[in-house]
């Protein structure tokens, strides 16, 4: 046991960014799906990423035939042939992506200096929201995994390679299929906890939604990790793969930013009553009062026919 916790230790102290963003998504988490969801969701993601690394390592499948290289074990935390901090990693990568999804498929509301995500309960159940989640989180490894690849040249370390050389930087396309099918499973996860009463936080709203711009975390966690992996790409002189990832994030960054901007431009008085019949908020309906006041009721629209 004494050993067990010694290698929990060099985990944290050789791994201090899992931990860093994985402490950004118990707070985004909590304030959005309730500290219960998001608790229980680092065991459930946990369990998921770890059985499909176990699975890749050992019978190709779905990631492809890689292997890990135990240099570090003994000196942080190793389950079964991977890495702990790996398959932990998927926990906090997978909720930013879903995140992410909701935010982008949801009605926004910007007024008196506050962003408001209108999103509802179907919306997170809604199969569009598990498959964009799941295309995002492929895109989280399209900038990621090439760089992990070279983890001797940096903090990470070697600790992974593939037994043939794929097409992408090193990286097989099987990788990133692997990577959407375990993505669509774990965001069906997370639309599933939303689906479980008992899993609902008491009536009295949480501390945590207090903090400024907190409905943000989760988008901002995905730009995080994104910067970080970019920036250590070219801190490693592999500019081609940085100007690689910076032109993929550009187009869809810019799709994302444009349709934004429509949903807040077009946003409609059903959308906002949709939200606060879901997740009743006195306080944030206040601010948006002005708008419902100003907003013509749908059925009061006259269309000419001429």
């Amino acid at each position: 046991m004494s050993d067990f916790f010694r290698l929990l230790l060099g985990t944290m102290v050789l791994r201090p960014y899992v931990f860093v963003f994985l402490a950004v998504y118990l707070v985004a988490a909590s304030a959005h799906l309730g500290w219960k969801r998001a608790l229980a969701y680092v065991p459930l993601g946990y369990c998921i990423a770890w059985i499909s690394e176990f699975s890749s390592i050992h019978w190709g499948f779905p990631y492809g035939d890689y292997y890990y290289i135990p240099a570090t074990i003994d000196r942080e935390l190793w389950v079964f042939g991977v890495p702990f901090m790996d398959s932990l990693s998927y926990v906090f990568l997978s909720y930013c992506s879903y995140s992410t999804a909701i935010f982008l498929l949801s009605p926004v509301y910007i007024g008196k200096g506050t962003l408001l995500i209108l999103e509802t309960r179907r919306l997170r159940r809604s199969w569009q929201t598990i498959v964009l989640g799941a295309f995002l989180l492929v895109l989280l490894d399209i900038i990621i995994d090439p760089v992990a690849l070279q983890g001797y040249r940096w903090f990470l370390g070697q600790i992974y390679g593939y037994r043939h050389e794929g097409l992408y930087f090193g990286i097989p396309m099987s990788n990133f299929g692997g990577w959407l099918l375990v993505g669509l499973v774990m965001m069906a996860a997370l639309s599933r906890l939303d689906r479980i009463s008992a899993l609902e936080s008491a009536a009295a709203p949480s501390p945590l939604k207090a903090i400024p711009g907190v409905r943000l975390f989760g988008p901002l966690l995905y730009c995080s990790i994104l910067a970080f992996n970019l920036a250590v790409t070219f801190w490693i002189g592999e500019h081609l793969l940085g100007l690689v990832g910076c032109l993929i994030l550009f187009f869809s960054g810019l799709t994302a930013a444009f349709w934004t901007r429509y949903k807040i431009e077009n946003l409609s008085a059903g959308a906002v009553y949709a939200h606060f019949r879901d997740f009743p908020s006195p306080s944030e309906y206040r601010v948006v009062e002005p708008f419902l006041q100003a907003a013509v009721p749908d059925e009061s629209i006259q269309v000419d026919r001429g």
